[in-house]
């Protein structure tokens, strides 16, 4: 086990101190829940500055809307208990599903707006007169500690993201070119080793998301370098498909034997060039020897020229790829935005897609509105004089944790983490507390446990007890401005919390919690559906866009196939070979509105085809018309467009039928003559 760090004790004594000054402002202004402030200092407060920032005024203003709702609701319906029950918990499943649907921090506004709502109605439902300055009270309570917290991550020691973004990507690439050295090098690897090489490399792409956008939200300088990781990212998902599609063409000509000597010089070049220090001549170099063994595509193309045409255009994207990945490493270590464009500039456009489930998020939604219903049954039918906390908390846990394939174990985890953090409240309340009589002892007997609960959530590990601990804690203290030891309120909003939270684990698990395989499996149909709507012309209108929406779910299924046993993962198959389907598909579709008479019907005929198959259903011979597709496109007049249309029959057929034998076989090996024609 590693010892925490100097930097993990600096953040657990800032937020420590940050919380003290939620709490000494909170009994200065004279709240009457000052509590709710050193709670949220703790629920705020992440390690990176940025982090924390990038959530604040989400979160201010999901608490402000929240508060509004109670007040527009409570009133009305405090003589329908039912009704307000059924009302509460529609608005939190509502904002949950629609904060589900965004994986930004954004997201944090309709959740706080949601269960707000809960923590501010239930509650009030005592007084109801008296829920507009309740209301106004919780949203100052909650609003001083996002500030605090805030203004602690900003002022106080503030840790940027661009060194961990920079730290990872080194990572990242390093296992990147491993990989692309393989392809050049026609190294034999497993399968297995291969696919799951891939994955990682997208799941770890996908997991720099955070990162970024806590970088985006720094208030120092370096918040300049966001404007690099937007392309960084995206750059980083494409090299997966291009380095596949670069090692599928070099196996393929290399097993038809068609691989000439040139090219292979030009693959170890390239290699060596990869595995050296920034190198621009050498680059530049590399591209015109790449053009120089680029065929023309002139009438009735061989399949080896067709080949070695998609592998020329894939090592130029390997080039520029490489290049800007080194350019963006160098604006983010310097904390300055790119001033230039990049070689591969088509992922400009595709740096904000992303992966929406609608339906996963309306079925959490539907698993909180079921659980907010139970617990407040079992409130209303009880008459639990501090049941309103059951509703409160099971609304809180089942949002926090919604975006998990299974919920409950965290919620259970949480719901460990309110216990340990009731014990610790008991023995404060009871022992420590009635000896505490000034804020300066106050503040002294609480440094221990909240340090110590800053500490836990430096870990990933241990980051859920010790934000647990701290929230609940702090909320069974009750702390106010005058001590208040009353053994049965303590106890009984202990039990209403945990029992809230355990019914809310119960109804997820038995309504909302799926597998990993199952959320893969889910991911993967979808991805299958967007390569149908682009076989037959719905959908995106460019293929980079449909490969960084399938991509961004490639990184959503990784991890999940992560969990599973290497047999059933294997059993999903290539998904970056979805990836380079679609891009194809979609490229054909552009391109053929240029082609004309039979090139234009074939294509038209073989998309069709496509569909039908990537459908399920059973039809004609794909395969047949994929070669009549590049019998017809190949004697059409030369065009960037036929080029583009024939580059794209390429790879379609390699990416649906990768065992076929070659449209075309070449009746002799391409000499360096040929090559340069």
């Amino acid at each position: 086990m590693t010892l925490p760090g100097w930097r993990d004790w600096a953040f657990a004594v800032r937020t420590y101190a940050a919380a003290m000054l939620a709490l000494f402002l909170a009994l200065w202004i004279d709240l009457p829940r000052p509590y709710w402030a050193l709670g949220t200092v703790y629920i705020t407060s992440q390690v990176l500055s940025g982090a924390t920032r990038s959530k604040a005024i989400y979160r201010i203003c999901g608490t402000a809307l929240g508060a509004a709702v109670s007040v527009a609701l409570v009133p009305n319906l405090i003589d329908a208990p039912v009704l307000l029950s059924l009302a509460v918990a529609l608005w939190v499943a509502l904002c949950l599903y629609i904060s589900l649907l965004d994986r930004t921090p954004a997201s944090y506004l309709p959740m706080l707006a949601g269960y707000t709502a809960a923590l501010i109605g239930f509650p009030a439902v005592d007084d109801p007169g008296a829920i507009f300055d309740t209301a106004v009270a919780r949203s100052e309570e909650i609003g001083l500690g996002i500030v605090c917290a805030s203004l602690a991550a900003t002022l106080v020691l503030p840790q940027s993201a661009a060194p961990v973004i920079v730290a990872r990507l080194e990572s990242w690439v390093a296992e990147a070119r491993s990989w692309t050295l393989a392809a050049l090098r026609r190294t034999r690897t497993s399968q297995a080793d291969e696919t799951g090489q891939r994955l990682r490399l997208a799941s770890d792409a996908l997991a720099l998301d955070a990162l970024g956008l806590a970088l985006r939200n720094e208030a120092s300088g370096a918040k300049r370098a966001a404007a690099a990781f937007a392309p960084l990212r995206q750059h980083m998902l494409m090299v997966l498909p291009i380095v596949a599609t670069l090692s599928d063409r070099v196996a393929a000509l290399e097993q038809a034997g068609a691989l000439p000597i040139r090219v292979r010089a030009i693959l170890s070049d390239l290699a060596l060039w990869l595995s050296a220090e920034d190198d621009p001549d050498g680059a530049a170099r590399l591209r015109q020897r790449i053009a120089d063994i680029d065929p023309n595509l002139d009438r009735d193309p061989s399949w080896t020229n067709l080949l070695l045409a998609s592998l020329a255009a894939r090592l130029r994207d390997i080039i520029d790829l490489r290049q800007d990945l080194r350019v963006l490493r160098g604006h983010l270590q310097a904390g300055t935005a790119p001033d230039a464009p990049l070689a591969f500039a088509y992922t400009a456009r595709v740096t904000r897609i992303r992966h929406r489930d609608h339906g996963l998020a309306a079925f959490s939604a539907f698993g909180v509105f079921v659980s907010l219903l139970t617990c407040c049954a079992i409130w209303i039918a009880t008459g639990w004089p501090d049941g309103s906390s059951a509703p409160m908390m099971g609304a809180v846990a089942c949002c926090l944790f919604a975006t998990q394939d299974d919920p409950a174990p965290q919620i259970l985890g949480f719901s460990n983490s309110a216990l340990i953090g009731a014990v610790g409240a008991g023995i404060y309340l009871f022992a420590i507390l009635p000896i505490a009589t000034s804020f300066e002892m106050l503040a002294l007997a609480l440094a221990p446990a909240l340090i110590l609960c800053g500490l836990a959530m430096t870990r990933p590990r241990t980051a859920l007890i010790g934000m647990g601990a701290a929230l609940n804690g702090a909320t069974l203290l009750a702390l106010q401005s005058s001590y208040s030891g009353e053994f049965a309120p303590f106890a009984n909003g202990v039990i209403a919390s945990v029992v809230g939270m355990w019914v809310g684990a119960v109804v997820t698990r038995l309504i909302r919690s799926v597998g990993a395989a199952w959320s893969a499996r889910r991911l993967v149909r979808i991805n299958r559906r967007s390569l149908t709507a682009a076989a037959a012309g719905r959908g995106t209108g460019h293929g980079l866009e449909l490969a960084a929406l399938m991509l961004d779910r490639v990184g959503l299924i990784a991890p999940r196939l992560a969990m599973l046993p290497q047999g059933e993962a294997e059993a999903f198959g290539d998904l970056l070979g979805d990836v380079r389907v679609g891009i194809n598909l979609v490229e054909l579709r552009r391109v053929r509105r240029r082609l004309t008479g039979r090139a234009r019907i074939s294509v038209d005929e073989a998309l069709a085809l496509a569909a039908r198959r990537l459908r399920g259903r059973d039809g004609p011979d794909l395969l047949g018309a994929l070669d009549d597709a590049l019998d017809a496109v190949g004697r059409a007049a030369p065009t960037p467009e036929r080029r583009a249309a024939l580059i794209g029959l390429t790879g379609l057929r390699r990416g649906l039928f990768p065992e076929a034998s070659p449209y075309r076989d070449a009746s002799h090996l391409p000499n360096d003559q040929e090559l340069a024609a």
